[in-house]
């Protein structure tokens, strides 16, 4: 049994006690858990302040002196031991709430001591809590280079396990290593990566011997995490391409070639040409076809859907169509009924409140393959809902359908049919390569021609009456404007605009106009009656939840106005800016907020003022936020816990990891050489097997 797999109560210092705790809390139970709680930041031992240097911007110290008198304060649990500690600059005092006893017998007075700690401000005087101690006699005693520091838990902080002590097990296990530890990447990855060995990043990760040493260790495990999810995501790529067969769709035939001639409402852009090139040349490959289509709020994305669903048809397939939300779904059927109109097929809706006499025939339709296309949301994937012949597919806003959700469409066919999955949120390239590493990725990064870019302004609160005249000019020119609140009812903890009381109160500004209200508690047919008032233009405000946040489509919308833009991620405000700017006229969205911003916020309202790019808006995101937020991550699969890579700060390590794991499967598929034996067992050990729900989308 190698090293690694030792438990850890058998490390001198640990035992059975506390190795239950460690278990518990960090999750920690072999020697290589253990090597591989990271720590989170050094301090530079050589480093020593003087006492009267001492301010708040010192997250630790160091000082060299003596204590000059012990004290103690207070009466049974509450009792604290005070040591006065002087290196003649002045005075800080040393406490201690436990072990008081010992620390009294241990420490002398006027003998010197190395002090390190946090340091503290308490009644205007410093001090240190339970500081670490050591005596100074001579030079040697100088503590070395750079020192670990570990999160440690309260839990374990409780049972003497801070970061000191932590410190000292990983020595201790350190002391158990008689060999190399063995290598955990194969000899051609090492070489190609310019890598240090795994033994040598170990041991400098926890005790580095100089800042150079700490970046080849850092640099090295980074790129190991980074290196197996990429690995994973390639073979299970090549392996898919290579083994799931596809419907060939041979040809392109009447369908296409009547709506090209008859019904395509504007001349295709270049970005939405070359994407439809590349679906055909996926659906004619007899592989199944998985791709992911990013192209941002209103660059034609439904066009491209319907264009590769009408070659589908040509080939004697079904297609059908899924959105997360009923107003979604009904939306894409209305664009679907008026762009196809004309033409000899059929396209039929299906939600959670298609009625039972309706849903029988439906479901006779699409058995008898009279339905051509189907729209619908989650109710598509019902057992009862089964096709003749299904050939394509397009899922619209991915992230808000579950993994098992989207798995069962491939249970639609004797064959899994083509995917083709829209978003208008746009995917940073390196959230891409992880959580949609397996997809093929196309990029509409044109806006159709004649589409102005919306204009975003920034306002405060307390000026209002520029912003009301500014929206009765636009009212009355003809457009119709969206006001958008955070949350539906007061919250305790958070001082928000209330969506009634919000309403109440564009209704008294503009008595003029007609306003109407829309939220997520709402009944379905509550709210299709709501958005059929706006969108006949019956209705010329709309006071609305985020609800309106995907894919509703109103060209006359010209404003669109956020309150309380700063309890909005970026996404989110950009999804909502995409509300507007869909007709030829000048649009704009008005973020408002209060003047007290903290400093992230005010970076993301800059960004949107600057940038209508959602890609760069994307990536911005994700620097903000981290990856950790991001709607889908860990569903989608990033198949194991990142412990020391960052996928957003250490990006260039994750894009040269790729092209390693990429060559690497080009030359050996299934890792069959015997110097990749290594590599296999390492993914086995990471649970790379998790993956597999990637082939759904």
């Amino acid at each position: 049994m190698s090293i690694l797999q030792t438990e850890i109560q058998f490390i001198p210092g640990v035992g059975p006690k506390r190795a239950a705790l460690l278990n518990k809390e960090i999750d920690v139970f072999t020697v290589g858990d253990l090597l591989r709680w990271y720590p989170y930041r050094y301090i530079d031992r050589t480093r020593f302040y003087y006492i009267h240097e001492i301010d708040n911007t010192l997250a630790y110290i160091q000082i060299k002196g003596k204590i000059t008198a012990f004290e103690t304060f207070g009466e049974g649990r509450k009792r604290r031991l005070v040591a006065h500690f002087t290196d003649g600059t002045g005075f800080i005092d040393l406490v201690w709430f436990q072990g008081i006893r010992f620390i009294e017998g241990k420490y002398k007075l006027n003998q010197e001591y190395i002090v390190f700690g946090k340091p503290n401000l308490f009644n205007g005087k410093w001090n240190i809590a339970h500081p670490e101690i050591d005596p100074f006699l001579n030079e040697s005693d100088l503590p070395q280079g750079l020192m670990a520091m570990y999160n440690t838990t309260e839990k374990m902080k409780n049972h003497y396990l801070n970061s000191k002590a932590m410190q000292k097990i990983i020595e201790n296990a350190f002391s158990l290593i008689k060999d190399r530890l063995p290598e955990s990447l194969s000899s051609d990855v090492i070489t190609d990566a310019k890598l240090i060995s795994f033994h040598d990043a170990v041991e400098n990760i926890h005790f580095p011997k100089s800042p150079a040493n700490l970046k080849d260790a850092q640099y090295r495990l980074k790129f190991e995490e980074l290196f197996y999810i990429q690995l994973n995501i390639v073979r299970y790529a090549y392996d898919r391409k290579g083994k799931l067969n596809g419907f060939v769709f041979h040809k392109v035939g009447e369908y296409l070639n009547n709506f090209y001639k008859n019904n395509l409402p504007f001349p295709l852009t270049g970005a939405q040409k070359r994407v439809i090139k590349e679906i055909r040349k996926d659906t004619a490959s007899g592989k199944q076809m998985n791709r992911l289509l990013q192209g941002d709020v209103g660059s034609g994305k439904t066009l491209v859907a319907i264009m590769c669903m009408l070659i589908a048809l040509d080939n004697g397939f079904q297609a059908c169509l899924m959105a997360p939300t009923e107003i979604l779904a009904s939306q894409h059927y209305e664009t679907f009924t008026k762009m196809l109109s004309g033409m000899n097929l059929r396209v039929e809706l299906l939600t959670g409140s298609t009625k039972k006499k309706d849903r029988e025939e439906l479901h006779a339709g699409l058995q008898s393959g009279e339905i051509n296309i189907l729209i619908g949301t989650h109710a598509l994937i019902e057992d009862v809902v089964q096709f003749k012949n299904l050939g394509f597919v397009v899922i619209d806003e991915q992230h808000r359908f579950g993994v098992a959700q989207r798995a069962k469409l491939w249970s639609k066919n004797n064959r899994p049919p083509h995917i083709l999955v829209m978003t208008a949120t746009p995917i940073p390239r390196t959230l891409a390569m992880t959580v949609y590493g397996d997809l093929d990725v196309s990029v509409i990064d044109e806006l159709p021609p004649g589409r102005k870019p919306v204009q975003t302004l920034h306002r405060f609160d307390k000026k209002r009456g520029e912003l009301y005249n500014f929206i009765r000019k636009e009212i009355n020119s003809g457009r119709q404007v969206y006001i958008v609140y955070p949350l539906i009812e007061e919250s305790e903890t958070l001082d928000l605009k209330n969506l009634e009381e919000g309403y109440e109160h564009i209704k008294e500004a503009f008595p003029e106009f007609s306003v109407c209200k829309m939220h997520g508690r709402m009944k379905p047919a509550e709210k299709d009656e709501v958005m059929q008032k706006f969108v006949s233009g019956k209705a010329d405000i709309m006071v609305s939840t985020t609800v309106i946040e995907v894919g509703v489509n109103v060209p006359n919308a010209s404003v669109m106005v956020i309150e309380s833009a700063q309890r909005f991620g970026l996404s989110q405000l950009h999804q909502l800016r995409g509300r507007v700017g869909r007709g030829a006229d000048q649009s704009y969205c008005i973020l408002i907020t209060p003047y007290e911003l903290s400093s992230d916020t005010r970076k993301r309202i800059e960004i949107m003022t600057e940038s209508n790019d959602g890609f760069v808006i994307a990536e911005a995101d994700l620097k903000l936020r981290g990856p950790g937020d991001l709607e889908g991550t860990q569903q989608s699969g990033i198949p194991f816990d990142l412990k020391i890579a960052d996928i957003v700060k250490d990006n260039d390590i994750l894009f040269r990891a790729r092209e390693i794991a990429e060559k690497l499967i080009d030359n050996d598929p299934s890792l069959e050489l015997p110097e990749h034996e290594v590599l296999k067992h390492q993914l086995k050990l990471l649970g790379g097997n998790r993956y597999d729900w990637s082939r759904i989308s």
